[in-house]
């Protein structure tokens, strides 16, 4: 019996677990994909902050002793959005924020602190608004990254919201302000 003998792994063994192990890193990879996942998150706060902000507008119209809604057009960057050259960046929910709304003039005060802005907000991703001050509707709008929410939202409109990379949210029946 061999006494001094060494128990290990030869050099090509280890090459071919090496091996094995890339290739289903690599397979995770492929299938996982990060970059999309990441997206799909960002559009899913996206859709939640315009969300939060069409039940804050709604409250204030319900509430409001006599709710205005300014035309707008504004977004949270400061580049051209979907209606127009837009020139607001803050969050402030006093009207002078990316929503031309004063949420302070509900009863009890704005339901939101700030305005949530785009998790990207750059000049391809960002939030907008549009308001009709002569029915006290508005639209809000957000350009979604992934596809995986454009078959099963509402990503209709007229205004360029027929592309299934613009989400759209509002009380605008047709939401084509």
């Amino acid at each position: 019996m061999i006494k001094n003998a060494k128990r290990g792994f030869t050099l090509i063994e280890l090459l071919i677990v090496i091996g094995i192990l890339a290739i289903l890193a690599t397979a995770a990879v492929l299938v996982l994909n990060p970059a999309q996942l990441l997206a799909q998150a960002r559009d899913s706060q996206r859709i939640s902050d315009l969300g939060s902000v069409k039940s804050a507008i709604g409250l204030y119209l319900a509430t409001a002793s006599s709710p205005t809604v300014s035309v707008g057009p504004r977004s949270t960057a400061n580049a051209t959005c979907s209606f127009g050259t837009c020139t607001v960046a803050t969050s402030s929910v006093s009207g002078t924020g990316w929503v031309a709304i004063d949420l302070t003039g509900t009863t009890g005060g704005s339901p939101l602190s700030v305005l949530p802005l785009d998790p990207t907000n750059n000049a391809t991703y960002q939030y907008s608004y549009k308001g009709d001050a002569t029915n006290l509707t508005f639209e809000l709008n957000a350009t979604l990254e992934s596809t995986k929410y454009a078959t099963t939202l509402d990503l209709d409109g007229t205004d360029g919201g027929n592309s299934a990379s613009y989400y759209e949210v509002g009380t605008d029946p047709g939401l084509d302000l």
